[in-house]
């Protein structure tokens, strides 16, 4: 595979360097914790790049899509993270989205992609259930067909950002009495229908990211069907590939490591640089060759995208050593950091958390990031799932 960048490539990463630098929002730069942003944070940079013609780099031109090459798309992430942008809300962009212009009837389109571009829907994702998370094909929403609607029951949970969102897409089960997979429908819900009922769950680091979502009898027109009747868990499936590959999250992981290289390089252990102990340097070693093996296996996968192949059961590779190395760098940087490693937890509604920080400024949230991205094996569906389709999938076993 050859990745030396051309001419033209190197000055798309000018471009895109000088463009982040003079279009991204200065309130966003010092605002380190997820905790922090408001709905309005969330949506700032969308806006700008949507403007700029940058929102949807990998859709098809046709939908809105910047018409870039895979090394452009390439170049993009490793700048954006380069830079520390905020990352853009996945679920309208690179999981509903792609659905809709690949499974949905022109209407469809031509009603919900513009909205997703602009940002003017903020969709959120109905798969998790209590009792059904990991095990999706067991979930037990209802939606029963009455004339020109479907009457959706039941609840979802670990929904993200739902307390925000205008939409959502939602797997339902329309057939009780066939094979659990042949029974489920997918529908977008307008979260302003009345029954719909979102009520916060508050996470061990202390912040309102989640939320159950209670369905009550709940009118969805069957104009918001997507594709045929019980033939949901394909198109949940496709919507799944696209979401494992975007966990993965390469690039930001890469920026991660080098800050946590000069945390070593600045914090001591028995008077001398952390970065001069050679079984922390071992560790961090460790985590470096995974990510570079792991980079490579992003690119063979974006390289067979661009060949017309969507992301096939090799997302779940991207999936787990993705969300592993995660974890991996927030427990170092928690070792790094030792008794500065602090969690800031807001104490009431209002507050924003210590208003005075002990220690370097890079224990900041430490453990509270580290907290946080214990969920990243669980959500897209648990690694332990995504062992199980390498190994049928991918392995033949």
């Amino acid at each position: 595979m050859d990745m030396s960048f051309s001419p033209a490539d190197l000055a798309f990463r000018d471009e895109v360097r000088a463009f982040i630098a003079e279009s991204y929002p200065a309130e966003l730069k010092d605002k380190r914790k997820r905790s922090e942003l408001s709905r309005d944070d969330f949506l700032r940079w969308h806006k700008v790049l949507h403007k700029k013609g940058w929102i949807v780099p990998s859709w098809p031109e046709e939908y809105g899509g910047a018409g870039w090459t895979i090394t452009q798309r390439y170049i993009w992430n490793e700048e954006c993270a380069a830079a520390e942008t905020q990352p853009l809300l996945p679920f309208g962009l690179s999981m509903v989205g792609p659905v809709i212009y690949t499974f949905g009837n022109e209407e469809q389109k031509k009603k919900f992609l513009p909205r997703i571009l602009s940002s003017e829907d903020w969709w959120c994702q109905g798969y998790s259930e209590p009792g059904a998370g990991s095990d999706l094909a067991s979930l037990r929403t209802k939606a029963v067909r009455d004339g020109d609607h479907y009457i959706v029951n039941g609840a979802k949970t670990w929904t993200t950002l739902a307390q925000y969102a205008d939409w959502m897409f939602c797997l339902v089960r329309t057939d009780p009495d066939v094979k659990a997979q042949e029974g489920i429908s997918f529908l977008l819900i307008d979260m302003k229908t009345p029954g719909i009922t979102v009520r916060p769950i508050i996470t061990m680091d202390g912040s309102h990211e989640v939320n159950e979502v209670f369905l009550e009898d709940v009118k969805v027109p069957v104009d918001n069907l997507i594709g045929e009747e019980n033939k949901g868990w394909t198109y949940a499936k496709f919507l799944l590939g696209n979401e494992r590959s975007g966990i993965a999250g390469v690039a930001r992981s890469k920026k991660a490591i080098e800050r946590l290289r000069d945390l070593a390089s600045s914090e001591s252990i028995d008077g001398e640089p952390l970065i001069n102990n050679e079984e922390f340097v071992r560790k961090i070693s460790e985590v470096e060759i995974d990510l570079t093996a792991l980079e490579v296996t992003e690119l063979r996968t974006l390289a067979s995208e661009s060949r017309g192949k969507g992301p096939g059961p090799e997302s779940s590779i991207l999936k787990v050593k993705g969300t592993e190395i995660q974890q991996a760098i927030t427990e170092l940087t928690l070792e790094a950091m030792g008794n500065y490693a602090h969690v800031q937890v807001p104490l009431d509604g209002t507050s924003e958390g210590n208003e005075f920080v002990a220690g370097p400024e890079a224990g900041a949230g430490s453990a509270q990031t580290y907290f946080n991205v214990r969920k990243t094996s669980i959500f897209g569906g648990s690694n332990e799932i995504q062992h199980n389709i390498i190994a049928k999938m991918v392995l033949g076993l």
